[in-house]
């Protein structure tokens, strides 16, 4: 009897992925970062960006571990509080990130110069910006 009612309370937490699944299928997945430039300083970001972030990306699209990437402006603010660029990579689903702080740890050591190079790096940058959101979202498409 224990059993028959723990796969009904299994069965009954389950119920709703699948009908949710019978409305779309999977796609990839996608890490979002919302950023705040600080005034006067979107050139020195937008530099940074071309600089350092798209060579690094672009050699990770190269090696296949991330499918795309895209940056986005904000040409329209709500508040002084809001974001003004989001960029946006694309992995082809969750098994696509294991082991990727260390791929990207060499390859940011290869591009950028080593460790203490990027470290510097990363601290200017954080002189001119803000995350103010970085999520990990998966793409579906409706059926």
């Amino acid at each position: 009897m224990k059993k028959l009612c723990g796969l009904v309370v299994f069965l009954l937490l389950l119920a709703p992925a699948l009908f949710a699944q019978e409305h779309y299928t999977e796609g990839p997945v996608w890490r979002v970062q919302l950023i705040r430039v600080k005034p006067t300083h979107m050139d020195d970001y937008l530099t940074s960006l071309r600089q350092t972030t798209k060579p690094l990306i672009e050699e990770q699209k190269k090696q296949g571990l991330i499918m795309d990437y895209k940056v986005f402006l904000k040409e329209t603010k709500n508040n002084p509080e809001d974001w003004d660029i989001c960029v946006a990579i694309e992995y082809k689903n969750y098994a696509a990130m294991d082991g990727l702080a260390a791929k990207g740890e060499a390859l940011r050591d290869k591009i950028l110069g080593g460790k203490a190079h990027g470290q510097q790096l990363a601290e200017k940058r954080a002189e001119i910006r803000e995350i103010i959101s970085s999520e990990l979202l998966q793409e579906i498409f409706l059926k």
